[in-house]
């Protein structure tokens, strides 16, 4: 479990490594949603997505000894890009597991980056056993994405930026929505908000299908997905909540809400349309909760994290029934 100090803690490793995302206001949005919406944009954050907050946390936190040993994870790509940002700033090997079929935006990034990746078949293998073989043959030491304190924590920074700019703002937000898969972000943002801003209202935000988190709150325990669902929000497709992150995430959420992938497909095209923000599918299901009507904010102030905005150039232009750019 992780606490507030935990979270500043993070907040000092991280320092100007991590950017400082802005929040972003945009009024033709306030005007759908009949309220006032705040993004936290870290679909600008340092390899498109927040995962680079935990994972930089993790390794920081490593001994010399244990960075020689280099590092590994499994990942469907947001968390591989991070570890591999982060290890290649301490020097660190990186071992990432990946699905065969993940963006390859996600893919090629983390190949850049450094990382040496391990394709799996994402239908018939075991990332987790991979990932702890290869962990048990060499040494690497495992930088899960999301059921470890270290991750926890440096995710939860966010949550004390929200609280530091919103105040900035002289504002004081009413709700928070933030999309879940693991809960390594929502655990570790809630425990930031449940300390500094404990009036907020708190909800996670899943795909239709794999709202696990959703279903485990209102049962009280952690329950899995029924198979065969399939969603558009890959970043965010987990089988159930986290043995770590759930008990964080049940202490402190308000609840869950679920979208569809044509609700999530709005709430990308309006971000694109009227931000000018490119946010992949799994990093706009706040917008999309707050766009299908799933919560209403009757002139409420809400803070909406865009989680990541690694979406492959070809799954853009197909979603928005784009042809090839010209030369």
């Amino acid at each position: 479990m992780i606490s507030i100090d935990d979270v500043r803690q993070a907040a000092q490793r991280l320092g100007n490594h991590r950017d400082l995302t802005p929040i972003l206001e945009v009024q033709a949005v306030n005007a759908l949603v009949g309220g006032r919406v705040l993004f936290k944009a870290e679909n600008l954050q340092r390899t498109g997505s927040f995962k680079f907050r935990g994972a930089f946390n993790k390794i920081a936190s490593l001994t010399p000894a244990q960075r020689e040993k280099g590092v590994v994870t499994f990942s469907s790509g947001n968390h591989a890009q991070g570890v591999a940002a982060a290890a290649a700033h301490f020097g660190v090997p990186a071992t990432v597991v990946m699905p065969a079929d993940a963006p390859a935006i996600k893919r090629e990034n983390t190949a850049r980056l450094g990382a040496d990746l391990v394709l799996y078949d994402r239908a018939s293998g075991d990332r987790k056993a991979i990932a702890a073989e290869i962990s048990a043959t060499t040494g690497a030491v495992l930088v899960p994405p999301y059921d470890d304190a270290a991750i926890m924590a440096g995710q939860g920074t966010i949550g004390l930026e929200i609280v530091e700019q919103t105040q900035a703002m002289g504002v004081k937000p009413d709700v928070l929505l933030c999309p879940i898969g693991g809960g390594g972000l929502m655990a570790g943002i809630s425990v930031a908000l449940r300390a500094l801003l404990p009036e907020t209202q708190i909800y996670c935000v899943e795909p239709e299908g794999f709202d696990d988190t959703r279903v485990s709150l209102e049962r009280g325990e952690r329950t899995a997905n029924q198979p065969g669902a399939s969603s558009i929000c890959d970043a965010i497709v987990t089988d159930m909540p986290g043995e770590l992150t759930f008990e964080l995430v049940r202490r402190n959420l308000d609840g869950g809400l679920a979208v569809s992938d044509h609700e999530v497909l709005r709430a990308v095209e309006t971000l694109f349309q009227e931000a000018k923000l490119v946010v992949e599918p799994g990093g706009a299901v706040g917008l999309a909760a707050l766009l299908a009507g799933k919560l209403s904010l009757e002139g409420r102030t809400a803070v909406v994290i865009l989680s990541g905005g690694n979406m492959d150039l070809d799954a853009f232009r197909q979603r928005f029934g784009l042809g090839e750019a010209e030369d």
